[in-house]
């Protein structure tokens, strides 16, 4: 009986342990292959009937990953108004923007509707791509603010894990290294 109760509390601790381990994914590098994901998306005119698999756009274009907290707040708007005041010349720098939060595909549709965006807006109601992107924060809920930048072969070419919106600087360097992409 002694034995079996210290067999049963190993047991207990052992699986404590693997739930409480840390399970956030590896930091991911410049360099890095990105990794690849399909999710529902919308644009102004559509929620999409089919899944953008990040995949399918390598070898096309650069692809730039526009993790932001939500729809319809303040800061996420002036990020996404900024990439759609500047939607010429990043296509002049041929990048491919995917704007990425944890709203679903109708708030995308909605929200791209009404501000007249001209860019994909990826839902990961789960966020298991933020969390696979380190974009993902636990305590509020919702994706940092990150910008990934991954290049025709599909590897990671830029990564700001602190974007902001509060002055052009992030932007600007946003667009200094897809420069350097061409």
């Amino acid at each position: 009986m002694k034995h079996l109760l210290i067999l049963l509390a190993l047991t207990v601790l052992v699986l404590v342990t693997s739930f409480t381990q840390d399970t956030t994914s590896k930091q991911l590098s410049v360099g890095d292959a990105a990794a690849d994901f399909t999710l529902p998306y919308a644009t102004k005119d559509s929620v999409s009937p089919d899944n953008l698999t990040l995949s399918s756009l390598f070898g096309k274009r650069a692809i730039v990953l526009a993790f932001y907290p939500a729809d319809w707040s303040g800061g996420c708007t002036k990020e996404m108004c900024t990439m759609r005041d500047n939607f010429s010349a990043l296509s002049e720098l041929n990048a491919e923007i995917l704007g990425i939060s944890g709203d679903y595909e109708y708030s995308h549709h909605e929200w791209a509707k009404h501000l007249e965006l001209p860019i994909k807006l990826v839902a990961d109601h789960t966020h298991a791509v933020a969390k696979n992107y380190n974009s993902y924060n636990d305590a509020a809920g919702y994706n940092k603010r990150t910008i990934y930048v991954i290049d025709k072969q599909g590897k990671i070419a830029y990564i700001d894990p602190k974007y902001s919106v509060r002055d052009m600087d992030s932007f600007n360097k946003l667009k200094a290294a897809l420069k350097n992409l061409q």
